[in-house]
């Protein structure tokens, strides 16, 4: 039946006709972007699209969207595939950063080669774990190689252990914003910028796209281009600075 649902949508699609999105939607996200940010979307796209369902899998594992039948992804960074097609939604500022009582015992690192006498702590799906990038005011690139002492493939419990005071960490606004608001964790290195990453939705293909996944798409663009909550350009002038984002294959999923 859904199958149907989604044909009819298609061809009603290409005759011009406005369709009204209706069926179940799945979608994969990453378990602390699902929680904090994604419910408050699906719910208003609930309220005002009635027809359609949700069916909703919170995951920090990479998942095969055609293989185990979602709609949708949303992921950070690369997308992960080739085939599959994908639409930036939103931006997200990664941030090193540590707690009060770590940088009581250790002094802060003063340039990006300094986090190789750190305490560093790793998220397991990082593309990358055992270099960490970051650029500086003039555009020169530093890449420090870290030994990680604590890895965990959850971005939320990697930003609780740096607040234990256990390392320093370099990860998303979306994920630190809170503990960074509350003076749980401390910015580092002001004079040199982590990498942006693109919050993307993914998806099989453009062809046959059905009105409910186009729509909800739409939906997210427009929402998170007007308010990306998570954002601290205001709390640091110097990460919303005139010089270059370092770039970086940062994939990250929570």
């Amino acid at each position: 039946m859904q199958l149907l649902a989604d044909l009819e949508e298609t061809e009603a699609a290409v005759r011009s006709v406005a369709v009204e999105p209706k069926g179940t939607l799945r979608i994969t996200c990453g378990v602390t972007f699902g929680e904090h940010y994604l419910s408050s979307a699906v719910a208003e796209f609930a309220e005002r699209h009635p027809r359609v369902s949700f069916d909703l899998d919170l995951s920090d594992r990479a998942v095969d969207l055609v293989e185990e039948g979602f709609d949708l992804a949303i992921r950070i960074g690369p997308i992960g595939h080739q085939a599959l097609v994908s639409r930036r939604i939103g931006t997200t500022q990664f941030v090193c950063c540590a707690s009060p009582s770590y940088l009581a015992r250790h002094p802060a690192p003063a340039t990006p080669d300094d986090l190789e006498r750190h305490e560093c702590l790793a998220y397991t799906y990082a593309a990358v774990t055992s270099a960490w990038t970051f650029e500086s005011r003039d555009g020169t690139r530093h890449t420090p190689r870290i030994v990680p002492r604590h890895r965990t493939n959850n971005g939320r419990m990697l930003a609780e252990l740096a607040a234990a005071g256990l390392g320093i960490v370099l990860e998303p606004d979306f994920i630190v914003a809170p503990e960074v608001r509350a003076g749980r964790l401390q910015r580092l290195l002001p004079d040199y910028l982590p990498p942006r990453s693109s919050i993307a939705a993914v998806y099989p293909s453009r062809r046959h796209l059905s009105a409910k996944v186009r729509t909800f798409v739409d939906f997210l663009a427009a929402r998170y281009a007007e308010r990306q909550a998570w954002a601290l350009a205001d709390d640091f002038g110097n990460s919303a600075g005139g010089h270059a984002r370092a770039g970086g294959a940062w994939s990250w999923s929570p």
